[in-house]
C-alpha cells in the first residue's frame, strides 16, 4: 500500500485526517501526521519529519500531503523526498484530496494516485453559488 505523511502547520493535518476518516473510514496503517508548532526549532521539525519518513517508507510509494507551498513543511520535506524514488510532495491539501488519498491508495498505482489526489483537490476549489444562478 502507498503510505501517506501529512505535514502541516499546527493541528490542521490532524483535524483533516479525523474528518477524512469520518468520511471514508479509519486508516489503520500507513498514515502518519506531523504537526509543526511555532515552538519547535527547525532542527526538531527536521527530526520529526525524518522519523516519520523512516517509519512510513514503502516500496509502493510515499505521498506527502503538505498544507501550503513555500512553508516550513514543504521546505523541510523537499530535500528528504528527493532521495526517495517513489515519493510525491503535494501541497495545498484539502478534505477532498485527503479522502481521495485514503480511498484509492490501496487500489491505484503510485503515479495514478498522485494524479487523482491533485485532480480531486482542484475539483474541490470552486465557487458554487454562481452555478445556481446560471440559467
Amino acid at each position: 500500500m502507498i503510505n501517506i505523511i501529512v505535514i502541516t502547520h499546527g493541528e490542521f493535518g490532524a483535524y483533516l485526517i479525523e474528518a477524512a476518516e469520518g468520511i471514508v473510514g479509519a486508516q489503520n496503517a500507513g498514515l502518519k501526521n506531523v504537526s509543526i508548532s511555532p515552538r519547535m526549532t527547525l532542527e526538531r521539525v527536521k527530526e520529526a519529519v525524518a522519523a516519520a519518513i523512516e517509519e512510513m517508507r514503502s516500496e509502493d510509494g510515499l505521498v506527502f500531503l503538505i498544507d501550503m507551498p513555500g512553508g516550513t513543511p514543504m521546505n523541510v520535506v523537499l530535500p528528504l523526498a528527493k532521495d526517495i524514488d517513489k515519493s510525491a510532495v503535494i501541497c495545498g491539501v484539502n478534505i477532498n484530496m485527503m479522502t481521495s488519498a485514503f480511498a484509492y491508495r490501496g487500489s491505484l498505482d503510485f503515479d495514478r494516485l498522485q494524479t487523482k489526489i491533485v485532480d480531486d483537490g482542484r475539483k474541490a476549489i470552486c465557487e458554487v453559488k454562481s452555478l445556481l444562478m446560471k440559467k
